[in-house]
């Protein structure tokens, strides 16, 4: 057993999961319990949800301190192309820093231990800090792409860490709840986030939203307040997950994210294609809009971070977040660098890849993800380990159907053998 492994172990043989039994009538809602999780979501994906969306509000004023910072140096301004990478490497190299989290979490998590890990991750959030906030005063847009770099190793850090440790604390009949305290926070962060772009607080940009919600006839200045919707949605989903997770399951909400968000991803590109034609489709569009994001944090936001604590006992679980982490974040920097291409040259069919990936989400979880709803993590391995050897089984069959006999005929050849006095040569 590794040094962390130690306090986890004890908690999970206090609450069940290692073999014992909870004490009947223990609360399973303990004062402690709550405190750690929120607690320990405030200080983590709290502040990567905050960290995706304020970055947005201050666009206009950044790319000001680019240009003044660039003209300063080098004496002329800095042309178009020049800035917008700058911004663009601003904004996406917060995933960089997020895999790099990921990819360090495994033995961070077992030489710290998760809480100790959790503790020690505010140091590079209170650098990156530092970092951006004292960027105008040193005049250096260095130092705030470097801490979009630091933040983003504690979300990559965090988004792994916190996940195990609450899977871990948890009692098997609300982990499913405790685990969706991960996407509830990072829905609250990225509201927050929002807030503070409103005009009174910072100024604030959008791009395709903001196309939408001004074709559908709302004023520039109301917009803002519009887009607040999105964040409350998320939020409110996020929380509507938590509730009902341990009574409908891990799969039906999982799969029927996806499948929700394939056929409002279907109808959004239908609407925007239309939208110019008839003029309530652009209502229709803000609807789509909002329904994506509510599918999304009802099953595929939050729902991969409990399972992936559930699939794996706890030797395990370090390594499987850390790959789990890996593509999450991969996928994140793929999708923010690749978006624009693909939406300039698709137009308003570009949904249609996102969907095309939803349904093949769908489709592949229908047919192997098993419900975990109110199990140890041992009967899950258990449930796990024997569909792994029926599947071995009946490859074994495909493969050597004639070689493969019956147990009544090998009891009758076993009999046979003993009777002809084989089976003594054969221990011979």
């Amino acid at each position: 057993m590794d040094r962390a492994a130690g306090p986890e172990a004890a908690t999970l043989v206090a609450r069940g999961e290692g073999g014992g039994r909870r004490r009947a009538g223990t609360s399973n809602w303990s004062g402690s319990l709550i405190v750690a999780s929120l607690t320990g979501a405030f200080g983590s994906s709290f502040l990567y949800g905050y960290n995706l969306s304020v970055v947005n509000a201050p666009a206009v004023y950044i790319k000001k301190f680019y240009n003044e910072t660039w003209q300063r140096r080098y004496g002329f301004s800095v042309d178009e192309s020049t800035l917008t990478l700058l911004w663009s490497i601003t904004v996406s190299i917060f995933a960089i820093g997020g895999l790099v989290g990921a990819i360090i979490v495994t033995p961070i998590v077992k030489f710290f231990g998760r809480k100790c890990t959790l503790l020690l991750n505010n140091v590079f959030a209170v650098t990156a800090a530092l970092l951006m906030s004292l960027s105008l005063l040193a005049g250096s847009f260095e130092m705030l792409i470097l801490g979009r770099v630091i933040m983003g190793v504690d979300a990559g850090i965090s988004l792994s860490a916190l996940p195990m440790y609450l899977s871990e604390i948890s009692p098997k009949e609300i982990r499913g709840s405790l685990g969706q305290v991960t996407a509830i926070f990072i829905c609250i962060g990225v509201f927050t986030g929002q807030v503070l772009g409103l005009p009174e607080i910072f100024g604030q940009i959008w791009y395709y939203t903001n196309n939408i919600f001004s074709e559908a006839g709302i004023n520039h200045e109301t917009i803002p307040y519009v887009t607040l919707s999105t964040g409350a949605v998320e939020t409110v989903a996020a929380v509507f997950s938590g509730l009902v997770i341990e009574r409908l399951g891990r799969r039906p909400l999982l799969i029927g994210g996806f499948g929700l968000m394939v056929v409002f991803f279907a109808i959004l590109t239908i609407s925007l294609t239309l939208q110019k034609t008839v003029y309530w489709l652009p209502y229709l569009s803000i609807f789509c809009i909002l329904a994506i994001i509510a599918s999304f944090c009802v099953g595929p936001g939050g729902i991969p971070f409990v399972l992936t604590g559930e699939f794996f006992q706890q030797s395990q679980r370090p390594a499987a977040f850390m790959i789990a982490g890996t593509v999450n974040w991969l996928s994140n920097f793929a999708v923010g660098l690749l978006f624009p291409f693909i939406q300039g040259g698709l137009q308003t069919y570009c949904f249609l890849v996102f969907a095309a990936i939803c349904f093949a989400g769908a489709t592949y979880l229908f047919f192997v993800l098993p419900e975990t709803k109110n199990k140890t993590l041992n009967e899950i391995s258990q449930a796990f380990a024997k569909r792994n050897k029926v599947s071995l089984e009946m490859q074994e069959m495909n493969h050597y159907p004639g070689e493969r006999k019956s147990s009544a005929e090998q009891e009758s050849n076993f009999t046979s053998a003993v009777d002809n006095g084989e089976t003594k040569k054969g221990i011979v």
